[in-house]
């Protein structure tokens, strides 16, 4: 999966041996940096579509750093935007933390922290333009584009489309279970001239012998029991359209021979009939891979193999083209949304994992139902609606902001206890209850990790 590519971070602070070093520690982390003096000339480089995050100090003259975000949300509620304060601003801090701001930092902080928070700044915004990107590319797909995708090999099967939908020529569309192979055929019949036309389905696997001729050449009035009226099959009620023979390598020998026969002659004979009659239609047929091996093992017959093959389209599994997975992922979830009258939630990061990880061995058909659950809430993963993250809420943002804070302090201290205490101003006992709730372990910061 290809996300938005983010990097810049926007560093707004009147002081400029603050600005200074701070811009060399965020440049040495390989984060593109932009100082500025003061809040008006930062919000001169920020719009809607701005590619980053803003650390602000929370004291400054004329815009101070509370001013700067209201400011910012008014451009866009989804930047984040990361505080630096004293110890003395925190209520404050946490109360911009409530009406939407990402993070704060409090002075003095080691040079690690500022780059982990930014980091994961970054990360959320770059969810928030993705899941634009993805809504605005899975709107237009809505518009009557079925072939979805922007991967090579998807935007090669789109050309092909676009220069045989009018051709008379029959297609073999191959292909594993799922991947869409109807969803290419159907495209093949509305991109040409035959969209006015019917497009029919014929399941090659679940026609019963008994049935076959009926089902595929349709009978004369009386022929039949019961039947008072004549019956168009499926072939004649294809005229001037599209017959689609879906999973034709799972057609008995003797649908073969009938399909055979139909597709080379473009004639039928009804039940009862005593003239064959002639018909035009498109044969397009969906097969799994390796129909070859079925030709050479003699399991599928050589010369309907030939007559079918004029041109044949392989449409890849999702495993090849895993960039295309959140595109039609939004897609779907569009279109799940609209199917059962619900608002179609952001994609949250433990989906989009889920989307990253998963294999996907039923392709796109397992995906649509994956959205499926997703909207109705059935997943065990479900996504948050709202800025496009799942956010945690205020008292685990200052439980983290807590565990911050002593991590600084072990980091300034090199893991001192004494020196910790006093730093803290709080009981030996709180600090290591408060080390066992965060699982820190003291003697790493006494060897300089953090």
């Amino acid at each position: 999966m290809t996300e938005t590519e983010i990097n810049t971070v926007i560093f707004v602070d009147d002081d400029a041996d603050v600005r200074r070093a701070n811009t060399q520690t965020l440049k040495l982390a390989d984060f593109e940096v932009r100082a500025f003096e003061g809040a008006e000339a930062a919000l001169r480089n920020i719009d809607a579509s701005f590619a980053g995050v803003v650390v602000t100090d929370m004291r400054m003259p004329m815009v101070d750093g509370n001013d700067l975000f209201l400011r910012l949300q008014e451009i866009d509620s989804d930047i984040p935007v990361i505080f630096i304060t004293g110890h003395g601003d925190i209520a404050e801090a946490v109360e911009t933390m409530r009406a939407g701001a990402y993070d704060f930092i409090a002075k003095p902080f080691p040079a690690e922290r500022l780059v982990v928070t930014v980091k994961r700044a970054l990360e959320k915004r770059a969810l928030v333009l993705e899941n634009r990107r993805l809504r605005s590319a899975a709107d237009i797909a809505s518009s009557g584009e079925l072939v979805i995708g922007e991967s090579p090999a998807i935007v090669a099967l789109r050309a092909t489309v676009r220069q045989i939908a009018d051709a008379d020529v029959d297609v073999l569309i191959e292909g594993e279970t799922g991947v869409g192979k109807e969803l290419l055929a159907r495209a093949l019949h509305m991109q040409g001239a035959r969209r006015g036309r019917p497009f029919v389905v014929l399941n090659c696997e679940a026609i019963p012998e008994a049935m076959a001729e009926t089902e595929l050449f349709g009978h004369e009035a009386g022929v039949v029991s019961g039947a008072l009226r004549r019956r168009a099959g499926r072939v004649e009620a294809a005229e001037s359209g599209t017959l689609f023979l879906d999973d034709i390598d799972a057609a008995s020998p003797a649908l073969q021979t009938r399909l055979t026969r139909v597709i080379e002659d473009r004639e039928i004979t009804p039940v009862g009939a005593t003239e064959p009659r002639h018909v035009r239609f498109r044969a397009v047929a969906s097969v799994r891979p390796d129909l070859a091996a079925l030709v050479e093992a003699g399991s599928f017959r050589r010369d309907l193999f030939y007559r079918l093959n004029v041109v044949r389209m392989r449409v890849p599994p999702l495993r090849e083209r895993r960039g295309d997975i959140p595109l039609l992922f939004a897609h779907f979830l569009a279109e799940s949304a609209r199917k059962f009258r619900r608002s179609a939630p952001n994609m949250s990061d433990a989906v989009r994992r889920r989307l990253l990880e998963h294999d996907w061995p039923g392709n796109v058909r397992e995906l649509q139902h994956f959205a499926e659950r997703v909207v109705l809430g059935l997943d065990d993963k479900p996504m948050r609606a709202g800025a496009g993250v799942e956010t945690p809420s205020l008292p685990q943002r200052v439980e983290q902001f807590e565990e911050n804070i002593i991590r600084d302090a072990l980091a300034l201290t090199a893991g001192d206890v004494r020196k910790t205490l006093e730093y803290l101003q709080i009981p030996r006992k709180t600090l290591y209850d408060k080390l066992k709730r965060f699982r820190l372990d003291i003697n790493s910061f006494r060897q300089g990790g953090f």
